[in-house]
């Protein structure tokens, strides 16, 4: 699992005839076939990574790989990159070969497999991101289910918070106030002048008490924190009704991997680390948990919204609804939202032995701790069973991403 809202939470043929193919696509270029100047878009890089041109032929699995999947995923992030919506987490621009690109995926008919499949091939150049410090690496986040209730009471006295009126967020790159130039949020208040905003321990103690945030209410902390962790829930509220908690903004403060914490202290190994073991732990000693948490500053406030349609992933931050297995989670400031990116890496499961994961992802999430050029964060879907496969990854991976020929 991985943080989200805060997200790194604990570490972790028989085909059509090709020329029929390629006249429908409109193919203006062949597979592994470099632009011009391939890097002169792309990211720099230099001080932090080194980049390989690639053939598609050079990626295991490639022609194995569900690419239809993958075109579905990278559909929903061009219908907003096509119109010029924002995201909802801004990041870095998109180039704009990939927003033409878009279009074009946009005004086709690709129903299957092979076509989707040439269509990247036709429009994007693979580029290996390895890392001058370290691999690429990869962990999982997830969408928890929870029970819930609208109104406090014992059995449920933790409040989600909604957004705070007073609290401004600043894009990665827009000057900051005097005092609170390390922080990406501030409490405003007046024009012009701002403070920090309050961490999570000057919250948990009542500093928002009394403005009316309470949305919802969770039975522990622990609860509550795992959420923030991930970035959004499934609600089934007392009242019989189902609502999702959608991430709404966070304090600015950094975020705190408590798992990597206990590992740290000799509290939990690292192959012993999971969701489970994590959970455990917080609540069998609630002061103990409460003061572990304390150390992660970083809150993250949410939306409460009903559940329109429970098929549907939650919204990440490029501002649509998550595909499970095919949304990946990157580094807002260097790669944009919509990007196809190429993942290998062999992650443990649930079953016991790793077993590989190799196959193309849709860019449209980021979190706090998703810092780097070949760090991911990979969705897994809603549920217990997708909480119990995120909290199991944690690997090296081989990061490839692939950017729009001709930038």
């Amino acid at each position: 699992m991985s943080p989200r809202g805060t997200r790194t939470g604990v570490w972790w043929r028989r085909n059509p005839p090709e020329a029929l193919v390629a006249a429908g696509l409109g193919l203006l270029a062949v597979s592994g076939a470099a632009p011009a100047d391939p890097l002169r878009a792309l990211p720099p890089l230099a001080e932090q990574a080194d980049l390989r041109p690639l053939a598609l032929a050079e990626l295991p699995g490639w022609e194995r790989d569900d690419a239809g999947a993958a075109f579905r995923a990278f559909l929903e992030t061009c219908k907003p990159l096509a119109e010029g919506a924002p995201a909802q987490r801004p990041g870095v621009k998109p180039p704009e070969g990939l927003v033409a690109i878009c279009r074009k995926a946009l005004a086709q008919q690709i129903t299957e497999g092979r076509a989707a499949r040439m269509f990247f091939e036709a429009h994007f150049q693979p580029f290996e991101i390895r890392p001058r410090i370290g691999n690429g690496f990869l962990t999982a986040y997830f969408e928890p289910e929870i029970v819930a209730s609208r109104e406090r009471s014992t059995e449920f006295p933790v409040p989600v918070l909604a957004r705070p009126a007073d609290l401004v967020t600043f894009a990665q790159d827009e000057p900051r106030p005097p005092g609170i130039d390390q922080t990406h949020a501030a409490a405003r208040l007046r024009e012009g002048l701002y403070s920090v905003f309050p961490d999570r321990v000057a919250i948990w103690a009542g500093a928002l008490a009394g403005q009316g945030l309470e949305i919802a209410w969770l039975r522990d902390e622990a609860e509550l924190f795992i959420t923030q962790v991930q970035g959004s829930a499934r609600l089934t509220l007392t009242d019989g009704t189902r609502a999702r908690l959608t991430y709404a903004g966070r304090n600015g403060h950094p975020y705190t991997s408590i798992g990597r914490l206990l590992v740290e202290q000799g509290e939990i190994s690292l192959p012993e680390m999971s969701l489970e073991r994590l959970m455990g732990w917080l609540r069998a000693d609630p002061v103990r948990g409460r003061a572990l948490m304390e150390r992660n500053r970083s809150y993250i406030f949410f939306a409460l919204e009903p559940m329109l349609d429970p098929a549907r992933g939650p919204i990440g931050g490029a501002g649509v609804p998550l595909t499970a297995g095919r949304s990946l989670a990157v580094d807002r400031t260097l790669w944009p939202y919509g990007l196809p990116v190429w993942i290998e890496v062999s992650p443990l499961t649930p079953e016991g032995p790793r077993r590989p994961l190799d196959r193309l992802m849709i860019a449209q999430d980021t979190g706090s701790a998703i810092l780097g050029p070949a760090r991911g964060d990979f969705f897994m879907g809603s549920g217990p069973e997708a909480g119990q496969r995120a909290g199991l990854v944690r690997d090296s991976m081989r990061f490839v991403v692939l950017w729009p020929r001709g930038g």
